[in-house]
Parts: C-alpha cells; structure tokens; sequence
C-alpha cells in the first residue's frame, strides 16, 4: 500500500449485512458526503421449527454483490481505496476445512438454543445470552453431530463476507466480544468458556485483528464477483453495533445510541471496561480501541410491523391514529416479547396486551401501545446504564424507525432525555466507510489518527426533541406498569 496522504476525492466503501438485508454506501469520507446507496433483501431459511431463525451465508454474499456493483455503477475505480463490513452480531458460520459452509448460521435472534444457554451460564458462572453465539456451537454439537464433526473454522457474519473477500480468517474485539468465549476486559479468548464449548474450539477460531487495523485485500475471485478493483484493501469491520457507533459518532464518551431496527440497542462509548454483575448489560469492545456498553432487544420494530400486517395500513396512517390516542393507550399495556426476549432475559416469553376493553383493539391504540411497550422496554435499559455509572450527555437515535416522529417523541417522553435523530440514518454502513478510512489512512502513515477525528465530518444530528413536561408524570406511570407487569407475568 501507498504512503501518504489520500488524494482528494478518495472514496471509501460501507457493507452493512444486516437481519433484513445488505446496504451498501458510496463516501467521501473527507467531504463527509454519501454519493450512492443500494440495499437488498435477504430472508429466513423457511420451514423451522419454534425458535429457529436461520440464514444462508450465499444470500449474504448475493446481496452484497448486487450493492457493491450497483453503487460503483460508473464510479472510476482510481478514486476507491477501501471498504469495511459492518455485520449483525453473533450468527454463527461454520465452514469445513476447504472454507464451505456446513450448513445455514443460526443467527442472534434464534432463541432455541436457551437450555444450552443456561447450561452456559451455570458453568461459567456469568451470565451468557442466548442470543450470543457459544450457545449455538453447543447447540449444534449435541443436536447435528454429524454436521459439527465436519467444522474447521467458526466466523461472525461479517467474519464471513470478510472471509469472502479477502479469502482470510479474521475476527475482530467488538464482534468477538458477542461470542460468549471472549474476554472484553482483557481482550483474549476466554479459555474456560471455549472448552465448556468443545474442546476442538480453540483450533476453530481465526486470529484476531487489533482495531484499526486491515483484513486482507480483495481477491481476484472477489474482484470478479462484487465489481470491486483486485487488491483494495479491506477493514477489520465489526457487527453493527460497533460499526454504528463509529457511524453516529459515539467515538467519544457521552453520546448514547439508541438504535431502532430489527432488534433495539442502546450504548455508548466508555474508556474503560463496564461489567454488569446481571449480565444485562452487555461488556462489548468498541471497534475503535475503546469499550462498547451495551444493551440489546429483541423486538422493536417487528412489532409495529406486525400491527401494519394486522390492519392492512401503512405507518404513515398508523401514526396518525396513534397520535390522537393519549398516553397510556387508555389503560392498554403491551409486552412487546413477540419473539421472547434478551433483556429482561426471557428467551420463552410470547408477547401480551393488558388492559384491553369495548373500543381499544384499533389500529392507533394498538400502534402506539407498540410504541409505547418496545420504548419502555428501552427507557428500562438506559435506567440500567445510569445505574452503573453512565452519564448520557446526548441521546442520538439511528436506525429507520428514527424517520418517525410520533416514535421520536414517546422515546424522549419515556427516556427523559432529548434526543436527535442522525441525519444518516444507515449508521452501520456509515460507521463501515469512515473504519474503512480510518485503518487504510493509519496504513499510509497517520499512525495516530483517531477514528473520532474521521468521523468528525460525516456525523449530522437532526432536529432535538426535548421531553414534555406536561406529560412526565403520565409517563412515569407507564414505565411503572410496564415494569410491574413483567415483574408480574414473568418473576425470576
């Protein structure tokens, strides 16, 4: 790779491949400035049973070839000089020995795997979601032998698309930090953790790759297939939260992140390890060198869109009706638990409306009572945070739910707190291109560049929502309800 400065109008790549589907953008990351998007769907592997969430890795690497090429379409391939894959957390890929995949990663939201998680959790002593990927490995050795005896190599998704590009085996310490067998205080493999998994393990796991730092460069096979210039070099990259965080500009301490999308997230950037003595709270790295305290539910906007599939309307009109509904939804309480539950940890729970009576089972009541459950949910992470010694100086919000207002409004009401919407609202690819600068700059010679220094330029916060005052006590009685009913429904 070239010394130097990059030349002006150099342009960097952002992957994210996320639950839904892949995104890509095109960024002058100097300029701060997005020039093409493109996104692509990608599905569930259909037929499973209750519980099983399941991918094909392929479907990854399809929709990532139609983004790549579409946003390069007429782009002169001199001015790129980078990419970064931001990817969802904890799936697990196990390849065989010649880089196949074995069979469809079982992904974050799979909760079948919960006994092996609490199998987990009592032999290590701690705490181990069943979201995060130990389970899964566990999970596969003892109900498809077979399939394990074949595993060489365990990867991340992003791990994966990396693989596939560069043809390396790589991991780095943020999405590592999900695995469940890393330590993210000391930033090593736990080794106790990894043989309560199998004792093959430790010889399946890929070198990890300090932050800032380079995944390998494109193949010629990989040029060939996305459309992209043979020997660009590739960013560690890192699961989308991490990559989110660099995306909004939580690269210092102070900004806190919620994030609305499949799943829902709130963190921020700590220079210093925080540990939750509940396990609710998860210790992630950043990708930036720092520590990633995180909080992550499992059902946010799945559960609005499950009232869109229940009354045939769009968002827009549901947001209407259920801004004319009061605070409290007249008495109706929903948990949220669609798909069980991350934090509280409730792997099991289905989902609950409370209060229902003649009149409240209409489109807006049940749109806002959605709002209304998934944002206490949220506002009970952040007070779990603040417990443990986080201050929010600014509370941000990313992800495509972030477009709604009504939503922006119950979040500041429910959290207390204004919040802002980024401009940018595909933070994880956006955080994907400016890592992407970041480690290809520090290459070329600028050893002590920050990743806060690059993401300077391309973060924009949108219109603050302050709280209303008026309102605080009708929200502080609903954050109560919310928590005395799953206290009620669900008791430890």
């Amino acid at each position: 790779m070239r010394s130097g400065p990059l030349p002006d109008g150099a342009l960097f790549l952002g992957l994210d491949v996320g639950t839904q589907g892949t995104k890509a953008l095109l960024v002058d990351v100097a300029a701060g400035t997005v020039l093409a998007r493109a996104s692509a769907p990608h599905a569930f592997v259909p037929g499973l049973g209750p519980g099983h969430l399941e991918q094909e890795p392929e479907d990854w690497l399809a929709a990532a070839a139609l983004c790549l090429r579409t946003v390069l379409d007429g782009v002169d391939a001199a001015r790129l000089h980078g990419l970064a894959v931001s990817g969802q957390q904890h799936g697990a890929v196990v390849l065989d020995g010649g880089g196949r995949v074995v069979r469809p990663a079982k992904l974050w939201c799979d909760t079948a795997t919960a006994a092996e998680a609490g199998e987990l959790s009592q032999t290590l002593g701690r705490a181990v979601p069943t979201g995060f990927t130990a389970s899964k490995l566990l999970w596969l050795g003892r109900h498809e032998p077979a399939a394990w005896a074949r595993v060489r190599h365990v990867l991340l998704p992003h791990d994966y698309v990396n693989f596939a590009l560069t043809g390396q085996y790589s991991m780095e310490y943020g999405d590592a930090s999900g695995t469940g067998w890393f330590d993210p205080v000391s930033r090593q493999w736990d080794p106790q953790a990894v043989a309560a998994i199998a004792p093959t393990l430790a010889a399946m796991l890929p070198p990890l790759v300090l932050p800032g730092g380079l995944a390998g460069t494109v193949t010629a096979a990989a040029a060939a297939r996305f459309g992209l210039p043979e020997g660009l070099p590739v960013a560690t990259g890192g699961g989308d939260n991490m990559m989110s965080a660099l995306g909004s500009g939580a690269t210092v301490p102070g900004v806190v992140v919620v994030s609305l999308g499949t799943s829902g997230t709130i963190f921020t950037r700590s220079d210093t390890p925080v540990v939750d003595p509940a396990g609710l709270i998860a210790p992630f790295c950043s990708s930036d060198g720092a520590w990633l305290p995180l909080l992550c539910v499992m059902n946010l906007t799945g559960v609005t869109e499950e009232v869109q599939r229940l009354t045939g309307l769009g968002h827009t009109a549901l947001t209407d009706a259920a801004r004319a509904v009061p605070v409290g939804c007249e008495g109706l309480l929903w948990l949220p638990f669609l798909v069980g539950e991350r934090v509280p940890d409730l792997p099991s729970a289905t989902g609950t409306l409370l209060g229902l009576r003649p009149g409240l089972l209409r489109p807006g009541h049940l749109y806002r009572a959605a709002l209304e459950g998934t944002s206490c949910n949220l506002a009970a992470g952040l007070a779990r945070l603040r417990a443990l010694g986080v201050r929010p100086g600014e509370v941000r919000l990313a992800g495509g739910a972030a477009a709604n207002a009504l939503w922006r409004q119950v979040l500041a009401d429910l959290l207390a707190v204004p919040v802002a919407p980024l401009v940018e609202a595909e933070s994880a690819a956006l955080g994907a291109a400016i890592q992407a600068a970041w480690a290809v700059r520090r290459a070329r010679g600028e050893r002590e560049l920050t990743a806060a220094a690059v993401a300077a330029p391309c973060v924009r916060v949108g219109a603050v929502v302050a709280p209303r005052p008026e309102f605080a006590a009708a929200h502080q009685a609903l954050r109560q309800a919310f928590a005395a009913a799953v206290a009620r429904l669900h008791p430890s």
